[in-house]
């Protein structure tokens, strides 16, 4: 038996990054800041996340720098060839399936707590 999910609630770092491809499709990407459990550490973790689809759109209207939201996903990684260098080049990322809003109105204009999910995968 295999498992890959992951759950995250945090505030979103960035404005998303949105690119929409002559398929019809979408790809929203961001990152999402997480407090860690431990009250002695004032750092939090940062994850890369990648939303497809419905949820994508979503998180292009809805989700602005410093929203509170909630994702669950798959643990997967980019991997590419630094053009510099040469060298192989990866990094971790969160490939979101579900996108949770939920922030206040005034924080996500989408209108209180709102879940988006993504059957594609």
């Amino acid at each position: 038996m295999s498992l890959n999910s992951v759950t995250l609630v945090g505030r979103v770092g960035k404005e998303p990054e949105v690119k929409y491809f002559e398929s019809g499709s979408v790809v929203c990407r961001f990152t999402l800041a997480v407090k860690r459990r431990k009250k002695d550490s004032d750092e939090p973790d940062w994850f890369d996340l990648e939303v497809w689809g419905q949820p994508a759109q979503i998180a292009a209207d809805y989700v602005r720098k410093g929203s509170l939201i909630g994702v669950s996903g798959a643990l997967k990684f980019d991997y590419w060839q630094d053009k510099t260098t040469g060298i192989s080049r990866s990094k971790p990322l969160i490939r979101v399936d579900r996108l949770d809003l939920l922030g206040s109105k005034r924080d996500n204009e989408a209108g209180g707590n709102s879940s988006y999910g993504n059957d594609e995968f």
